[in-house]
């Protein structure tokens, strides 16, 4: 089986990061000159893989000029890239940073519809690029249009490939793990939103996830918490690891970055004790690059290396 790791992003973004010295309510703030980079989760997580040397081919739907530019991006990265180009426009993100005190607001802005024909046309290229890939990560949101049933339908034709299939959404989740998906990321407070209540942590988190194990909802259940580390449950095992202590610069990307490492690691038929190290380490790392920026090998690495003893619960 090759070991490459195919993205699907139904819902891509132009990501742009900005500095102003500080927020004032009124006068026109002057900003530094805009850096744009391809974003949305799958995008973000193709963008990883290939900075640790892995193979990937990012699938996704696009349009109008910043579709272009997307596409642009990836070309300069030297990414593999397939796009689906809709009729929409694109959305475009935009991340202003406060000099004075490293504050950030993120504006997210919805995406373009998707039209019927679109949705099919996205998932026609998905079956056949699953036919060359050891994984498929859907990641990210869903557009409109898109409908409810996307994840389950995306992991349904993975199945009939013989592809596992990663989930890393908030979108489209209980139709997804209805259908039955290789494994499910998700971070604690989505799982509390879920669940209906708090979720204690580690011990109840690790709980709900083996319920969802045990239910045939995933093989592999996923749940993040930020500087406590993560959780990863299969039937056989409950491993925590916490994450290497650095100075962030920008979280944006890092979520994104976790999946990245968990699934080159995956995509090689490493051990699952391997893919959740390499997954904390490349978070960090990306937490160590400024704006929209994401890891970088050497950091990943480095960070690595330098992990404490992952426990088991």
């Amino acid at each position: 089986m090759a070991d490459k790791v195919v993205t699907l992003t139904p819902n891509p973004a132009l990501d742009l990061w900005l500095t102003t010295p500080n927020f004032t309510v009124g006068p026109k703030l002057r900003s530094s000159r805009p850096r744009s980079d391809p974003g949305g989760g799958g995008i973000n997580v193709s963008r990883v893989i290939h900075r640790l040397q892995g193979q990937t081919l990012a699938l996704y739907a696009a349009g109008g000029r910043r579709g272009d530019e997307i596409a642009d991006g990836l070309k300069r990265e030297g990414i593999d890239a397939e796009r689906c180009s809709i009729e929409g426009d694109t959305r475009e993100d935009i991340s202003v940073c406060e000099e004075e005190t490293g504050d950030v607001l993120r504006f997210v802005t919805p995406g373009p519809d998707l039209q019927r024909d679109e949705v099919e046309r996205l998932l026609g290229a998905l079956e056949r690029a699953a036919t060359d890939a050891s994984l498929v990560v859907g990641s990210g949101s869903l557009p409109g249009g898109a409908g409810a049933e996307f994840w389950a339908r995306a992991a349904a034709r993975c199945r009939s490939a013989g592809v596992r299939f990663v989930l890393d959404s908030h979108d489209g989740v209980d139709a997804a793990l209805e259908e039955g998906v290789y494994c499910f990321r998700e971070n604690r407070d989505a799982i509390a939103e879920i669940a209906g209540h708090d979720v204690g942590w580690p011990e109840e988190t690790a709980d709900w996830a083996a319920n969802r194990v045990e239910t045939g909802a995933a093989e592999i259940v996923i749940v993040t918490e930020g500087g406590e580390g993560a959780l990863l449950v299969t039937r056989d095992v409950k491993l925590l690891q916490r994450p290497p202590e650095v100075v962030p610069r920008s979280a944006i990307g890092a979520g994104d970055s976790f999946v990245a490492g968990l699934c080159l690691v995956l995509s090689r038929q490493q051990g699952l004790e391997e893919a959740l190290r390499a997954a904390v380490a490349t978070a960090a790392a990306t937490l160590l690059t400024p704006g929209t920026d994401l890891c970088r090998r050497p950091d990943a690495e480095r960070l690595l290396a330098d992990l404490g003893e992952l426990r088991r619960l």
